[in-house]
């Protein structure tokens, strides 16, 4: 493996991620603004900015009036500091994104291709990255490290995963060294539903709502959990699996790999999830009776989703087409056994996905520069 880099082997302290997030999340400010918001005296916030500084973590960048007083030069980040790649992974494709340390994607390449064979895709995520890093004139240095996310669920204390089935040969085996072996630097794992939920929680919903869950409608169903603007894992890094039926049943989840059977059965041949994404007609035969055999299903989960954690929103994203999503919104029931006195509970918001570009693999790049800076 890779020598690390300067960042991967310096640690930050809680005061120092602090201000490095409140920059992240607010932008370039003034010194005495970035005081406003610790809680420390102003005296230190400023001595924790020159180490910042003196590290090459952070710049002093064009000065600003604020009322009768001299002029205050704002501080920001060097985005060019740091970078990580972020990888997701889905039965039909991969996604690979570049982020900078003010974690704004640079690149974002799609690979359009089956990812059965770990192998093969290996080897096309390697070139992809080197691509990548080539244009954007990136030293490989500077990259921290990459996050990677695939359809699946942790086993075997965090160290497998249980993918759906076309990607099996990615299962039952500790990916972490061999991914490592493969990218030459340090690699999290993680479920892409998380990092989808991530990466919604920065770039999308998360702006808005502090408190939301994120359903993931891809050749399965699973979904992923903010709380208070930190994504929620549980104790095996499982939280969000929706388990609501039965095996006899499973035909009735809301999982696109059933739309596309369907569609198939009534004469309309889909290629992938992506093509399912792009060429969405709502006036398919199997559409409608795909909704109608899912739609019970889906209300059970949405309603137990409103009672046991009363979010400010429910994301419907993924892979779903959006006018899909959206006929699912719209015909989507809150039940009313709760209703007394004309007062029913607030119920949380039903939206679409608010981001740009894929959010798997957006979250999947932020959980190494989470790690080492916010």
């Amino acid at each position: 493996m890779s020598s690390p880099t300067a960042y991967q082997a310096h640690s930050l302290t809680a005061n120092e991620r602090l201000i490095m997030d409140a920059l992240r999340r607010e932008g370039a400010m003034t010194r005495a603004a970035l005081s406003t918001r610790m809680d420390l005296a102003q005296q230190s916030v400023h001595r924790l900015i020159e180490q910042l500084i003196e590290q090459g973590l952070l710049e002093v960048g064009e000065t600003v009036r604020n009322g009768r007083g001299q002029p205050s030069p704002r501080i920001d980040l060097v985005r060019d500091a740091a970078y990580a790649i972020g990888v997701s992974i889905n039965p039909d494709s991969a996604v690979v994104s570049l982020a900078d340390l003010g974690c704004t994607v640079r690149e974002e390449v799609h690979i359009r291709a089956p990812q059965t064979n770990r192998t093969a895709s290996l080897i096309a995520l390697n070139e992809t990255i080197g691509r990548i890093l080539a244009r954007n004139g990136v030293p490989r240095e500077r990259v921290v490290g990459v996050g990677f996310a695939i359809a699946g669920f942790f086993v075997a204390d965090r160290r497998q995963f249980n993918t759906a089935l076309p990607l099996r040969d990615w299962s039952l085996i500790d990916l972490k060294p061999l991914l490592e072996a493969n990218f030459q630097l340090p690699v999290w794992l993680e479920s892409n539903v998380i990092t989808a939920a991530v990466g919604e929680n920065l770039s999308g919903v998360g702006r808005w709502a502090r408190n939301f869950v994120y359903f993931s409608f891809n050749f399965g169903f699973r979904s992923g959990i903010i709380i208070d603007g930190k994504p929620y894992f549980g104790a095996n890094g499982n939280a969000g699996g929706i388990q609501m039926h039965p095996k006899e049943e499973r035909w009735t989840r809301p999982a696109l790999e059933f739309l596309i059977e369907e569609l198939a059965r009534k004469g309309t041949l889909v290629d992938s999830l992506e093509d399912l994404q792009q060429r969405f007609d709502p006036e398919w035969p199997g559409v409608e009776e795909w909704i109608v055999r899912v739609l019970p299903g889906l209300n059970r989960i949405v309603n137990a989703v409103a009672s046991m954690l009363d979010p400010e929103a429910i994301v419907f994203a993924g892979q779903i087409a959006r006018p899909l999503g959206q006929m699912l919104i719209d015909r989507t029931t809150f039940w009313d056994e709760l209703e007394r006195y004309n007062q029913p509970p607030r119920r949380p918001r039903l939206v679409l996905s608010e981001t740009n570009g894929d959010a798997a693999a957006l979250g999947a790049a932020l959980t190494p520069l989470k790690h080492h800076f916010f």
